[in-house]
């Protein structure tokens, strides 16, 4: 079955940087595009990045434009989100994610603090 691995959130100072990763198992992960979602407390969940299959196009929120990174490696099935200059209004708990014949499959989720 469909498997997704976050790691890699914790505590950060605003300005500092961390970066996450996700694991995948289940599926044939270098056909699928593949997005990170967040979901602050209170609010809904939004896409933060998504990277297409080869790797080729990404695409951000206005919010993360310019701050993060997605990035994958098809060989590891491994698809990773850098985050620098991060802010307060970054905190919550971020999730991978991939969309397989019209399902949505989801990670258990990391959380990032970003408070000083």
């Amino acid at each position: 079955q469909v498997q997704l691995v976050e790691s890699g959130g914790g505590l950060v100072q605003p300005g500092g940087s961390l970066r996450l990763s996700c694991v995948a198992s289940g599926f044939t992960f270098r056909y699928y595009i593949m997005n990170w979602y967040r979901q602050a407390p209170g609010k809904e969940r939004e896409l933060v990045a998504t990277i297409t299959s080869d790797g080729s196009t990404t695409s951000y929120a206005d919010s993360v434009k310019g701050r993060f990174t997605i990035s994958r490696d098809n060989a590891k099935n491994t698809v990773d989100l850098q985050m620098n200059s991060l802010k307060p209004e970054d905190t919550a708990v971020y999730y991978c994610n991939v969309r397989r014949i019209g399902t949505m499959y989801w990670g258990q989720g990391t959380q990032v603090t970003v408070s000083s």
